[in-house]
């Protein structure tokens, strides 16, 4: 486990899935879901080769089929130290025979946690050091304690958007996968009340990077913790029927694939695409109030 502190904050991250597992402030108040299996067991996985599902578990790529499970294969791989000092961590995982048997890219992926002030920096760096075009999608899952909701209470909070000008969600019901169409999302001056019926129909998800800000808002209704990002898709999700006293918010450069996808990957939408001996960039910034 590796601990950065700062006057502000106290984050931990682990080495396996490089995934962070604790943000507390000064006040030793925990801002980061604390896992629990009887709702969902992680707190913030790395989303990598694959962002959420594809149509029946498998793609094709360079004429194979490969089988892939939901999100990809980096959460669940143990990362490396690149470096690392007082108040920030770069961890590494590179490709390898295991990798190439269900993803056939050789990539160097860099994770990198950086505190400032009170703002927790996720960085993504993705490179191609194969010699063709590497295809791939990466994102962030971190979950985060609602306000006043306890274990075993029922989940209710909100979360404040920086726009409210014609906001359109998708569904991604159907085999863990999206439907085509575009439904209006409703919120009241940018602030959107959920509760447990909110996830009926799982994530809500949006795409054409609608917004660049998203905050849970404390009990007093002002921001507990904002995630900022600048990426095409965002996702909320909580697990439904089990009242979690947690919500994901969600930073993707990538998303599921359509319900009945049958095409190559790359063809796949939202997939990214890196030419051999380049670097991919991305990351998005938890701030705690």
């Amino acid at each position: 486990m590796i601990t950065l502190k700062n006057e502000y904050l106290t984050v931990e991250i682990s080495e396996m899935g490089a995934e962070l597992q604790s943000i507390k402030d000064t006040n030793d108040r925990e801002f980061l879901w604390q896992g629990d299996a009887n709702y969902w067991g992680k707190r913030s996985p790395i989303l990598f080769p694959i962002v959420c599902g594809l149509w029946e578990g498998k793609y094709r790529t360079e004429g194979k089929e490969y089988a892939m499970e939901r999100h990809g294969f980096a959460r669940d791989m143990e990362f490396s130290v690149l470096d690392c000092c007082e108040d920030s961590v770069t961890f590494e995982l590179h490709s390898d025979d295991n990798t190439l048997k269900v993803y056939p890219y050789d990539f160097d992926l860099y994770i990198t946690y950086i505190l400032e002030g009170n703002n927790v920096e996720v960085e993504w760096n993705v490179f191609n050091p194969g010699k063709k075009e590497m295809l791939f999608q990466i994102g962030g899952h971190p979950a985060f304690n609602v306000p006043g909701v306890k274990k075993g209470e029922p989940l209710k909070g909100k979360i404040l958007f920086d726009t409210n000008e014609n906001l359109e969600r998708i569904f991604g019901n159907v085999g863990g996968c999206i439907l085509p169409e575009r439904f209006p999302f409703k919120t009241n001056n940018g602030v959107w009340d959920f509760n447990e019926d909110s996830f009926k129909d799982d994530a809500v998800i949006f795409d054409h990077s609608q917004t660049e800000s998203v905050a849970l808002l404390d009990t007093d209704g002002t921001p507990a913790v904002t995630i900022s990002m600048t990426c095409p898709a965002l996702g909320i999700w909580s697990p439904y029927g089990k009242n979690a006293p947690f919500v994901c918010i969600e930073p993707w450069f990538g998303i599921h694939d359509y319900a009945g996808y049958d095409g190559e990957l790359s063809g796949k939408y939202l997939i990214n695409r890196l030419q051999p001996g380049a670097t991919f960039l991305g990351g998005y910034t938890i701030t705690i109030k």
